[in-house]
Order: C-alpha cells, then sequence, then structure tokens
C-alpha cells in the first residue's frame, strides 16, 4: 500500500478530533459510540477500558469534578494494512479556566482505527505521559507546539 496515497487520512485524523471532542464535552456516550466493539482504551494512568465498559469508566470522572479539556496536535496518520490505520498525536491539557496547557498533563497518543461498515472506529487509543525524563527541552517543545496548534 503506498502511503503517499492513503486517500482515508482525512477520515481518521476526524475521529480522532472526534473522541478528544467527546471528552472535551464530558459526553461519554459519545466518547464510547465511536470505539469498535472490541476497541480498547488505555488511559493517562494506565487503566485499561475495554470499548463496552467506557461509558461507566467515564461517567463517574465527568460528574465527579471539572476535567481539564484536550488541545492537540496530529503529527502523522499512515496505513497499516488495509482498513487499518495509525494515527499519532501530542496533547496537552487545560485545566479548568487555564489558557495554557499544563506540562504534567501532556501526553502522547495513539490511535489505531478500523474501518467497519458503519465508518472508522477506534480499535486502540492510547493516551502515554509525555514525561521526558531528564529532558526538560523536549517538554518545553512539547507544551510550546500544542501552544502553536
Amino acid at each position: 500500500m503506498d502511503s503517499n496515497s492513503f486517500s482515508s487520512e482525512g477520515a481518521v485524523t476526524a475521529l480522532h478530533t472526534a473522541v478528544l471532542t467527546a471528552w472535551n464535552t464530558r459526553d461519554a456516550a459519545a466518547f464510547a459510540a465511536l470505539f469498535a466493539d472490541h476497541g480498547l482504551l488505555i488511559g493517562f494512568d494506565g487503566s485499561q477500558v475495554p470499548a463496552a465498559e467506557i461509558p461507566a469508566h467515564l461517567e463517574p470522572i465527568f460528574s465527579g469534578h471539572a476535567t481539564a479539556a484536550y488541545v492537540w496536535k496530529v503529527r502523522e496518520v499512515r496505513p497499516l494494512a488495509d482498513r487499518v490505520a495509525l494515527l499519532s498525536a501530542i496533547a496537552g491539557m487545560l485545566p479548568p479556566g487555564a489558557e495554557v496547557a499544563h506540562p504534567a498533563l501532556n501526553a502522547v497518543q495513539s490511535l489505531v482505527a478500523v474501518r467497519a461498515a458503519t465508518g472508522w472506529r477506534v480499535a486502540l487509543l492510547q493516551n502515554t505521559p509525555a514525561q521526558y525524563h531528564e529532558r526538560p527541552d523536549l517538554a518545553e517543545a512539547h507544551t510550546a507546539e500544542l501552544a502553536g496548534a
């Protein structure tokens, strides 16, 4: 498969945007609806949540306190196989009332998307803390890149 002719890049990017927008609007059902039946969410804290359990996992988070909102920048979308793509992004989170992402909440996101009969769905969303141990220049660059996104 020629990555230069990858025609679904926009659809996979839109899927990622829809997932993070559902988080930002605190809509657990909309967030979960974007996952394939066999999908998996791996949260910032390492939680592993099967797609069917996402609403029950997120609803207490959304109802229990004001959540930070995502800001993000997609770095790459590439096909892995027919009907499968990998999106790589960086993300940060704006605590309620903040205008700048808090560096301690920066993350690297990987999203594996699969094309189903109903459109692209998330097979895996992994949100890994971007701590850049002993490399403060990388942490600063991550935050600066998000500020310009």
